[in-house]
């Protein structure tokens, strides 16, 4: 199983005091697929945890040994992120969240752990709900 992972989730894991710790933890644990993410989800984790270069320095561990998949946005997923910025523009929408979106619709992967509401509002392929697993 293919999965797409949101910064609150890579926040949560990596901070014991964060209400969600326990769930993402738990999720970690039993989780044994591939998870993607992008770019500007790791910006946004390692801006987040900057309270301690310690933990900026586990994710950056992380992601050293592949515990996620960095997918490269390409031309076209530029382009589908400004249709999406202008599509979502009353919510804002973030810039990590479209990178997921649009990697998720050139990926097939339907399927994103996040603690984002928004992603009960966003739509793969302007119709497509996302599958949240948290």
């Amino acid at each position: 199983m293919q999965v797409l992972i949101d910064a609150g989730p890579i926040i949560a894991y990596f901070d014991q005091s964060d209400p969600a710790h326990e769930l993402v933890d738990e999720f970690y644990e039993e989780y044994t697929g591939q998870l993607f993410t992008t770019l500007p989800v790791i910006t946004e984790a390692v801006y987040l945890l900057r309270s301690s270069v310690a933990v900026q320095n586990e994710l950056l561990a992380d992601l050293a040994k592949n515990v996620y998949e960095l997918v490269h946005l390409v031309a076209a997923d530029f382009q589908r992120i400004a249709e999406l910025n202008l599509k979502y523009k009353d919510l804002p929408a973030d810039f990590a969240d479209l990178s997921l979106v649009a990697i998720s619709e050139r990926l097939g992967v339907s399927k994103v752990a996040t603690l984002d509401d928004d992603f009960n509002v966003y739509r793969r392929f302007r119709t497509d709900r996302f599958e949240r697993v948290l």
